[in-house]
């Protein structure tokens, strides 16, 4: 540094030199990848073959009476949630992951607590595929959320001397 002129900033690190945030975004994207089929297919299929849907998807038939107008507005909704998390597959940067994810579980978290509370008429397995299915994706969208706030912190952080 020469005398009279501020020291000159070093830029942030932004990448782990060790690959840890390599693997961690493989992770986020895995995460990510999972609930994005999930909500393309579910709302794919209740958006444009809602009765079919309600007919023959496990256990939705459990809390009648079908409705097609809700059906449908579901699996608009549905999709909506699809193409925030594939913005977020393609690009996994913080601004795109996290609000994705957290939009998702916003949806999940209530649902899964719902199918936990609403187990009365299902058999073994329908309780079982529901408590298990729920809770999976349900922790996936937390996941998400977590796995991006570690890794984006580890990029922060000073290369080690």
């Amino acid at each position: 540094m020469t005398e009279g002129q501020p020291p000159t900033p070093t830029a942030p690190q932004t990448a782990s030199t060790d690959g840890r945030d390599t693997a961690l975004t493989a992770l986020i994207r895995i995460a990510l990848a999972v609930l994005f089929l999930d909500e393309l297919v579910v709302g794919f299929w209740n958006q444009v073959f809602p009765e079919s849907f309600y007919n023959n998807f496990p256990t939705v038939a459990l809390t009648p009476p079908f409705s097609d107008h809700y059906a449908r507005d579901f699996g608009g909704a549905t999709l909506g949630l699809a193409v925030v998390l594939g913005i977020a597959l393609v690009a996994p940067r913080a601004a795109f992951t996290i609000p994705a994810a957290a939009g998702f579980s916003t949806f999940a978290i209530p649902h899964f607590f719902f199918h936990l509370t609403h187990l009365h008429h299902a058999t073994p397995g329908e309780k079982l595929f529901l408590t298990t299915a729920n809770a999976v994706v349900a922790l996936l969208g937390l996941l998400v959320i977590a796995l991006t706030v570690l890794r984006d912190a580890r990029r922060r952080r000073p290369p080690a001397t």
